[in-house]
């Protein structure tokens, strides 16, 4: 049977086609680029090298620094075979967890209150997200910047994610506030909302 492989070795295969890395390195390089879209526990990111060396995609080489020992992995010529042939395949179907729209979804169990208190959240949130992103791309000297395009393609659909969620949380809130309860809109038409999107058409 061959070996198992997640998104996420291909992705730390990824990494390690960039450049040689500790796990802590590649925890930290995850956190900062893939966990805008691919967020991941970061035991498993402790794990995973260790499984891509035994199925000699990866090797790792103890290091000393100083009295410290560190451990860097390194991508083989198996290991950039195997990117190679993943980034072939279709990727899988784009899913989002979005514990806030759970709640939104379930605001009738609740309060007013609770419900624009979620979205106040998810706003500052957006808001929050953007400017990370924002000074993300102001970095000079561009880290990596050899993969400048690609940084720049993938910044920009993260900013637009955050700027419709920004804007949709502001015109969700004001909707709530004429409401009279989660469980009565009052005299909101909410057909009229569900007809204009019916009518959109990309």
């Amino acid at each position: 049977m061959p070996p198992t492989r997640t998104t996420t070795s291909y992705a730390l295969l990824g990494l390690l086609a960039v450049r040689d890395w500790t796990t802590y390195e590649l925890a930290k390089q995850v956190k900062r680029s893939l966990n805008w879209f691919w967020p991941r526990a970061e035991r498993k990111l402790y794990d995973e090298p260790k499984r891509l060396v035994e199925q000699g995609l990866a090797t790792s080489v103890r290091e000393l620094t100083g009295q410290r020992g560190r451990t860097v992995y390194r991508i083989t010529d198996d290991g950039r075979t195997a990117l190679r042939e993943w980034l072939g395949e279709p990727p899988a179907p784009r899913t989002i967890e979005f514990e806030g729209m759970v709640k939104v979804f379930f605001a009738d169990a609740g309060t007013p209150e609770q419900l624009l208190a979620t979205l106040e959240r998810i706003e500052a949130e957006a808001a929050g997200r953007i400017a990370a992103l924002a000074e993300m791309a102001a970095t000079r000297p561009v880290p990596f910047a050899r993969r400048a395009h690609l940084s720049a393609i993938g910044l920009r659909l993260q900013y637009e994610q955050e700027d419709a969620v920004l804007r949709w949380a502001r015109w969700a809130r004001e909707q709530v506030l004429r409401w009279n309860d989660t469980t009565d809109p009052g005299d909101w038409d909410a057909l009229a909302t569900l007809d204009e999107l019916a009518r959109v058409r990309r």
